[in-house]
């Protein structure tokens, strides 16, 4: 049975190798063939330069298309392993040796396991180091970054705003930032304040934002006095641990997804969080569970479907597992779609993301126990 194994398990490797390398250069090419005039912006430094240009950013972003498509590879590879098998007839001898051809998804399974522990990591430590990479568009790749941003909210509830930050420099022109205090009674946050000042920049040893000529003026309680302000007061220094990457990050639509899960734990602990995403927040948290486990899901629905004695029957079963599979992904994705609606008056995004594996697990455990083995 070793033996049997380690050849099962060398098919399904090499499936698998292959299957990632075609799908990711395909997904490079498609984006590269329309979008190359974008790299070709920089076509004045040298093709050299625009050939590095183009690895700098397709590098990460091949980081992100394999959280997406390992599902998908691992029901390739299986393809491949099997169909092999079947075309060479070796599933009849398996049979003819009393070995049950149930015997034959253990090698497949468990290395599936094992693989899917890329897709975590790849998800939780890869992609958030890469997070500042996969923010940048094709025609920002080796050239410093200047942007503004507005109302992004620090631990404490402070709203961050800046009319441009120049990362070369790490300078921020013209921050605002509006002073906020929670109110608990009413659960609102209330206005106490706000800074403004000419410049500043990130002072990473004292945690906060060191400013030049800032100015300070403070809200008076509503009972105290009828005026508005306060005499404006000079300060060169806010402690905040909103820091410049932070921000980079944060001024991306969907970049929770680039997030991993202590940092999405954090933000869901933040009391400056705004509470529309929330939801979006918590769909994240769960998916990072729930998507792994779908992804063995969709394999374990294929293979039953893949196991033929005869190899005339091999092409309709890849079909058939085809269509399975692309069923399981297509409700994964329209349960997240729904996730972060409101149905009924209710915003139920745990619900929603756990749908599809109370779905198709029972499937996929039926599907096992009636293979003709």
């Amino acid at each position: 049975m070793a033996q049997l194994d380690r050849y099962i398990a060398k098919n399904f490797l090499v499936g698998y190798f292959i299957a990632f390398f075609v799908l990711i250069g395909l997904c490079i090419m498609l984006d590269l063939f329309v979008n190359i005039d974008e790299f070709m912006e920089q076509s004045n430094q040298g093709m050299g330069k625009v050939l590095i240009h183009i690895a700098a950013y397709y590098g990460p972003q091949a980081a992100l298309w394999f959280r997406h498509l390992a599902g998908i590879i691992t029901v390739i590879a299986a393809v491949f392993s099997l169909a092999r098998m079947t075309k060479n007839n070796e599933l009849i001898a398996v049979m003819a040796s009393g070995i049950s051809l149930k015997r034959i998804l253990a090698p497949i399974l468990t290395l599936a396991v094992l693989l899917t522990g890329l897709q975590v990591i790849d998800e939780e430590v890869v992609i958030p180091r890469l997070a500042s990479e996969l923010t940048r568009g094709r025609d920002e790749v080796g050239m410093p970054r200047r942007y503004s941003f507005w109302f992004i909210s620090d631990p404490k509830g402070n709203l961050f705003c800046g009319r441009e930050y120049d990362e070369s420099t790490g300078m921020l022109l013209n921050p605002f930032i509006v002073l906020r205090q929670q109110e608990p009674a009413a659960q609102r946050w209330s206005v106490i304040g706000q800074i403004d000042a000419e410049w500043a920049v990130y002072d990473a040893a004292r945690q906060g934002w060191a400013f030049e000529k800032g100015r300070q003026m403070n809200v008076l309680p509503e009972d105290a006095v009828p005026t508005a302000l306060t005499s404006v007061e000079p300060v060169d220094f806010f402690p905040s641990s909103l820091q410049p990457q932070e921000i980079a990050l944060r001024r991306q639509e969907g970049y929770k997804s680039l997030l991993s899960l202590p940092q999405i734990e954090t933000l869901l602990k933040n009391p400056g969080t705004r509470k529309t995403d929330m939801a979006e927040l918590i769909l994240q948290k769960h998916s990072r569970i729930v998507d792994p486990i779908m992804n063995l899901i969709m394999l374990m629905v294929a293979l039953p479907v893949l196991i033929r004695r005869d190899p005339r029957e091999i092409k309709s079963a890849i079909l058939i597992s085809f269509v399975t599979t692309t069923g399981c992904f297509i409700a994964v994705f329209l349960c997240k779609l729904f996730a972060t609606e409101s149905i009924g008056g209710r915003v139920l995004p745990e619900l929603w993301v756990w749908a599809p594996v109370f779905l198709f697990l029972p499937i996929a455990l039926l599907q096992i126990d009636s293979m003709k083995t």
